[in-house]
C-alpha cells in the first residue's frame, strides 16, 4: 500500500505505539483467525500497521499494551475500567476485554488523554477517551503465556 493511501486510512486517528513483542504476537493472532474472522483480523492488522513499533525495553509506561488496565470515559457518559487480554483470558464480567473485540482493538497503543472512535459489532459508532493506563505485570504475563 502506498504511503499516501495508508495515511488516508488513518486520518483522524491518534498516534499509537506498540512494543515489538505485542506486535509480533498480535500479528500472528490476526493471521491465525483471518479465515474465520476476516473483519476482526483486518481491523487488528490495520491498527498494528499504523502503530509506531518500539523495542520492549524502550516502551514508555502509560501506553495500553496487552495486560494493561485501562480506565476510559465513553460517549454514553460512563467510565469503565478494563484489562486488555488475549481471547482465552477474556471475561467481561471480570472486566477482561479481548483484543479481538472492537473496543480491544481500539484501545491498543493509546495513552491517557487520547480519544478514538470505533465501530461496535452492531455497526454503531462510539468514541472513548482514555483516563488512565495501568502497566501490566510483565512477570506474571510471561508465566501465563
Amino acid at each position: 500500500m502506498a504511503k499516501d493511501q495508508k495515511i488516508g486510512l488513518h486520518q483522524g486517528k491518534p498516534s499509537i505505539a506498540i512494543c515489538r513483542t505485542d506486535r509480533d504476537r498480535l500479528t500472528k493472532l490476526a493471521e491465525a483467525i483471518s479465515d474465520r474472522s476476516p473483519i476482526i483480523a483486518e481491523e487488528l492488522l490495520v491498527e498494528l500497521d499504523r502503530a509506531d513499533v518500539v523495542s520492549d525495553e524502550a516502551m514508555p509506561r502509560g501506553i495500553v499494551r496487552m495486560g494493561s488496565t485501562v480506565e476510559y470515559h465513553s460517549d454514553d457518559g460512563q467510565e469503565r475500567r478494563v484489562s486488555l487480554v488475549y481471547p482465552g483470558e477474556a471475561d467481561i464480567s471480570l472486566g477482561r476485554v479481548s483484543i479481538l473485540t472492537p473496543i480491544g482493538t481500539a484501545l491498543i497503543g493509546l495513552s491517557a488523554g487520547q480519544s478514538i472512535s470505533w465501530t461496535a459489532r452492531d455497526e454503531h459508532r462510539h468514541r472513548l477517551t482514555v483516563i488512565s493506563v495501568g502497566d501490566p505485570d510483565l512477570a506474571a504475563m510471561g508465566k501465563a503465556q
